[in-house]
């Protein structure tokens, strides 16, 4: 077994078990939280071996037993864990008693939901620090802060590289293999989702995997947008001219998410007067970008422009620029996680102003963070920042430009340049 490589997550759970009595680590598969979980646990009880599911499916009080912290991973195969669980944080377990990895939540719901008794904690992939690709120089809890910290740092990370990054994928039994084994990988997780996750997931047979698919690539087209879901449903229109119905298009969506395999970026909706009619529609985002590269069928000779554009997908520069985007969100995810903050996107209804990322605190002060994948970036591109300053006031911490360039600085206007690469926990 190759050596652990601590992740951003392991600071949060620390942190949490020494107060609750169990925690749940919820994301996709693939993303590393059964060895991350496996790393503090006493005993381990793995629901995808048969012989063990079937003794908890006939005695859930067998994951009460063994020295603590127990691991039950692949909750959701035995959803009668749950309440077992919850039952004996309610009768007094001790801090740290139970962890709970799961990759999907169970169409078969737990009798109580477990508010306040199991903390649920989202892992998503890798981050570009954890893939050890650059040494961060700039902390998104520092800038939450309000301190305005000093922007400093280099890095000889450029646009290739973030490329070759998104393609790689940030789960972590993907690292360091040949890119045509990762490729074939990523083509198979999807697979297990659409064969296989889906229909036991969704509680029926899927009618037309194919259809899924074609909606599931017409989703990843639409990365980094909010582009409606009437117009991702009529791109993936079938060759006789089908396209799914509103209801199976809503199903497609429930499920997806509740295998984590979806995660939008949700509209921000402040308070203050002046930043009324904002949009409410999501951001579309999948949980690795790499997923998207996938469905989309395009390479790194795609993403810098080298190849021929695949057919009904966006010219290369707004291709890259949108995979860029949802690299970067991953990782900001990631941090403003472990800085107990949330993640939305700003945008006016009309689409006038609009600013990628909104990092929020929960005092509702917040930073604000446009992602380009330039190397340089223009005054142009910090005109929406310098508007929501104006707008906001002393509301904004900071302002941020997110780059593919080689230096971390401030530009005279006060908002801050960070390569991606150097943006840290």
């Amino acid at each position: 077994m190759q050596p652990y490589v601590r992740r951003v997550v392991d600071d949060e759970l620390d942190e949490l078990m020494a107060g609750a009595a169990a925690i749940a680590l919820e994301g996709p598969r693939g993303t590393g939280k059964t060895r991350t979980a496996t790393e503090r646990a006493a005993t381990v009880l793995d629901l995808t071996d048969r012989a063990t599911r079937v003794a908890v499916e006939a005695d859930p009080a067998i994951v009460l037993a063994g020295s603590h912290p127990v691991l039950v991973d692949e909750w959701q195969l035995v959803p009668d864990t749950w309440d077992a669980i919850r039952t004996a944080v309610d009768r007094g377990a001790a801090p740290g008693s139970f962890l709970l990895a799961g990759s999907a939540v169970p169409k078969a719901q737990p009798a109580h939901p477990g508010t306040g008794r199991i903390l649920a904690v989202r892992m998503r992939p890798m981050t570009l620090h954890e893939r050890g690709i650059a040494l961060p120089s700039v902390s998104l809890r520092a800038l939450l802060s309000g301190s305005r910290p000093p922007l400093t740092g280099e890095t000889a990370v450029r646009a290739a590289d973030y490329a070759a990054e998104t393609l790689a994928s940030g789960l972590p039994g993907l690292r360091g293999l040949p890119a045509r084994t990762v490729r074939a990988q990523l083509d198979s997780h999807l697979d297990r989702i659409i064969d296989r996750d889906y229909t036991e997931l969704g509680g029926e047979r899927l009618r037309n995997p194919v259809a899924l698919r074609r909606w599931l690539a017409s989703y990843a087209a639409a990365l980094s947008s909010t582009a409606s879901l009437e117009t991702i449903r009529d791109a993936a229109a079938g060759a006789a001219g089908e396209i799914p119905g509103k209801s199976t298009v809503q199903r497609y969506l429930d499920v997806l998410e509740r295998l984590w395999l979806i995660e939008p970026v949700p509209g921000w909706m402040p308070a203050r007067p002046a930043l009324a009619r904002l949009t409410a529609a999501p951001k579309h985002q999948l949980a690795d970008p790499a997923f998207a590269a996938r469905l989309l069928g395009v390479g790194a000779g795609a993403l810098v422009g080298a190849d021929a554009q695949p057919p009904g997908v966006r010219h290369p520069d707004l291709l890259l620029g949108a995979l860029f985007e949802s690299l970067a969100t991953l990782c900001v995810r990631v941090f403003a996680q472990a800085a107990e903050a949330r993640v939305f996107h700003y945008r006016t209804h009309r689409g006038e102003r609009e600013v990628d990322l909104i990092v929020e605190r929960d005092d509702h002060r917040f930073v604000a963070i446009e992602v380009k994948s330039a190397r340089a970036v223009a005054d142009d591109d910090a005109r929406h920042l310098r508007r929501l300053r104006v707008d906001s006031g002393d509301a904004m911490l900071d302002a941020i430009v997110l780059s593919a360039g080689p230096v971390a600085y401030r530009r005279e206007d006060g908002i801050g340049v960070i390569p991606l690469a150097l943006l840290g926990a």
